[in-house]
């Protein structure tokens, strides 16, 4: 899809005619790429890597003009998991045109501030630049709300599906991290070479805005990175230990019920009356939870000594220990003041 536009009275204005200098290719189909490519002498190595989103920033100076690979953030997909991707850009300035390249069908110059006041191609450059840092930053800003979200509904989850998503995030955060660590490249070579450019004093100033908005962009998104992949574990943490607690519940109704269950079971046992029906059955009952009784606690004495027997073992190795890792001995003595080596 092609987009004209033209700067008039200091804003952009979508435009059919042949003034019209901004020139804006949103997932180019056959015929728009062989326009580009014959009518606008476009190079096929940098169509291709303005529409491969995985391709690096960088900047080229030709004779023609700039070359920019830029990498922009798309529209977020919350179709099956909460994933935010990145995408490039090519940007090719030339004295007297503008052209934009981009993968996707999604509007580029939105009707924001960045856009209002335009001057020059090379201010529009800058602005568009601005804007998609802002774009950035507006999408680390929806990250947070959902990450919170995300952590409220995991203190009550017992699925994965919550910590998924918030996988899902973290893998998003650190393609913004890179996309914006290969962009600060281009924007240092773009401040780098202002003059050769021909950027005017104003214009500069607003590079040098850009830069430290773009810096504060990226050392907010390896925050944001950092603590959602450190506290990961964590979260993971807090779904098992739901499950676990889930489970003892489910522990103590089964504990409740075992006595009904016990009683339940021997009052219905009709071989053990047929079996005891010449003893009178108060007498045969009597036994039979005696017995059971004797064979409960030969049971309970049993785990008893074993548990006994381990916590016996554990304390004989505590007593062994300091006197031969946490002691003062001869060895440990020795590392302390570094001097282990051949006594004479």
């Amino acid at each position: 899809m092609k987009n004209q536009f033209e700067i008039c009275q200091g804003g952009l204005v979508q435009s059919d005619s042949a003034a019209a200098n901004i020139l804006v290719y949103a997932a180019p189909g056959v015929a728009e790429k062989e326009e580009l490519l014959k009518i606008l002498q476009f190079d096929a190595h940098d169509l291709e890597s303005a529409l491969d989103p995985d391709e690096i920033s960088r900047v080229e100076f030709n004779p023609e003009g700039i070359f920019i690979i830029w990498k922009r953030p798309n529209r977020a997909s919350f179709e099956e998991m909460l994933k935010f991707e990145v995408s490039s850009v090519g940007v090719f300035l030339q004295p007297d045109r503008m052209t934009v390249i981009v993968n996707e069908d999604a509007p580029l110059f939105t009707a924001g501030k960045e856009f209002r006041d335009v001057t020059s191609l090379n201010n529009m450059l800058l602005r568009f630049l601005l804007h998609t840092t802002r774009h950035y930053l507006d999408h680390l800003k929806v990250i947070k709300q959902l990450t919170g979200e995300l952590e409220r509904k995991l203190s009550l989850s017992m699925e994965n599906r919550y910590l998924l998503q918030m996988f899902g995030l973290s893998e998003s955060l650190i393609y913004y991290l890179s996309a914006l660590e290969s962009n600060a490249v281009v924007l240092k070579r773009l401040r780098a070479n202002a003059n050769r450019i021909g950027f005017s004093e104003e214009e500069q100033e607003t590079m040098d805005d850009i830069i430290i908005e773009h810096d504060q962009c990226r050392k907010q998104t390896e925050i944001y990175s950092s603590i959602l992949s450190g506290l990961m574990d964590a979260r993971g943490n807090v779904v098992n230990n739901n499950m676990n607690v889930l489970l003892k519940n489910l522990t103590l109704i089964n504990v409740v019920f075992l006595p009904l269950n016990l009683i339940a079971s021997i009052g219905g046992m009709s071989e053990f009356s047929a079996m005891m029906k010449g003893m009178d059955w108060r007498i045969s009952y009597s036994l039979f939870m005696l017995a059971m009784a004797v064979l409960g606690w030969i049971t309970w004495a049993f785990l008893v000594r074993k548990i006994e027997r381990g916590n016996g073992k554990a304390r004989a190795a505590r007593e062994l220990q300091p006197q031969f890792a946490g002691g003062r001995t001869s060895i440990g003595l020795c590392v302390d003041r570094g001097d282990c080596g051949p006594q004479r």
